[in-house]
């Protein structure tokens, strides 16, 4: 479903009021696809070969995500995430988050990256108004990361989530989506390492999308199940989560630094609390991970649209935002072929 953004312009207020969905759920977070390539093939995600890159010419430019950010932030948009594919792909992305820091009203930079590429950027990253950071580890062991993410490459995350700690990105978000016989015996020791060091280790139910529907049916462990088996190594205590904007609930044992979360969309959806919209890299506005709801941005962006014309968008897009997902075990919610597509 898509509304014509010609149609919107200038039919819905341009006004300062914060943005408010038709549910009374305020929306003050946009995550920002700036890429849909990647480095990884990881077996959640999209298929070996790969998928049709958008072309060029049809991805957003820095100076049109700037205007798409500032229409935002002008009706209450405070936090940012930048996402890909695989974000740290994209040239000099330093330069798009100093530019973001800049916006009125914009409180919250953060990342969410395969960590690949991230010891090298990290530095510049920082410096630039980066400040929190989402790092995607499957496994701990080098074999089974090939197998997922069909690409060599552990030692280079782990260095990246080290060079995050050392950069003062405390506490380190780690992202790990649970699959039953591929990593599901490594949870205990995936949430051990949230004793000594400031890593908040979030495991995440496999989602479905086009190209995953065999292994999201076939691997699926319910946030219940990973919980007990966390369990197994020591008491767990809900205690809240870090700053942020996501839906995970958190748990942490008795002494330690940092904590487990689950994010558990199908067990134990959170969509009451959403408070998030998506920017996809070739500009469209996406109301909802695994819904089709969307509007065209690029199109008024490159027509030379106004800030108000921008923030009318935004306002219009609001009638279309639906109130919940309707994801179910093995079965598609969406045309969304691969989570690369928009970033998750």
């Amino acid at each position: 479903m898509a509304l014509d953004t010609i149609d919107l312009i200038g039919a819905v207020p341009g006004t300062a009021m914060p943005l408010t969905d038709q549910f009374q759920r305020p929306i003050t977070y946009l995550r920002i696809s700036v890429t849909d390539r990647c480095n990884l093939r990881c077996v959640y995600c999209m298929p070996e070969e790969g998928l049709p890159w958008i072309e060029k010419s049809e991805i957003l430019t820095f100076e049109e995500i700037v205007r798409v950010v500032e229409a935002g932030a002008a009706i209450g948009v405070r936090s940012i995430r930048l996402t890909g594919g695989e974000p740290l792909i994209r040239r000099d992305l330093p330069k798009l988050v100093r530019k973001l820091a800049a916006i009125d009203g914009i409180t919250d930079i953060a990342l969410s990256t395969n960590g690949m590429m991230l010891a090298e950027q990290i530095d510049e990253l920082v410096d630039a108004g980066l400040r929190r950071v989402n790092i995607s580890l499957d496994t701990l062991r080098e074999d089974r990361f090939f197998a997922i993410a069909r690409r060599p490459g552990l030692d280079r995350v782990m260095a990246g989530i080290d060079a995050a700690l050392r950069a003062g990105l405390e506490p380190v978000k780690i992202n790990c989506v649970v699959m039953r016989g591929r990593n599901d015996d490594e949870l205990a020791d995936m949430a051990a390492l949230t004793r000594d060091r400031a890593l908040f280790v979030r495991f995440i139910e496999v989602m479905p999308v086009e190209e995953n529907l065999d292994v999201q049916r076939d691997t699926y462990v319910s946030s219940d199940e990973i919980l007990e088996s966390v369990r197994t190594i020591g008491e767990l205590e809900p205690v809240d989560g870090p700053g942020g904007n996501g839906p995970a609930r958190y748990f942490a044992f008795r002494g330690a630094r940092g904590a487990v979360g689950v994010i558990s969309p199908l067990s134990h959806d959170y969509c009451e609390r959403c408070n998030r919209v998506r920017l996809s890299a070739d500009g469209r506005l996406r109301l909802c991970l695994f819904g089709d709801q969307h509007i065209d941005l690029r199109t008024p962006v490159r027509a030379g649209a106004s800030r108000d014309d921008l923030m009318a968008v935004f306002r219009g897009s609001m009638l279309i935002k639906p109130e919940r997902h309707h994801l179910r075990l093995g079965e598609q919610s969406s045309r969304m072929r691969a989570f690369s597509e928009i970033g998750g």
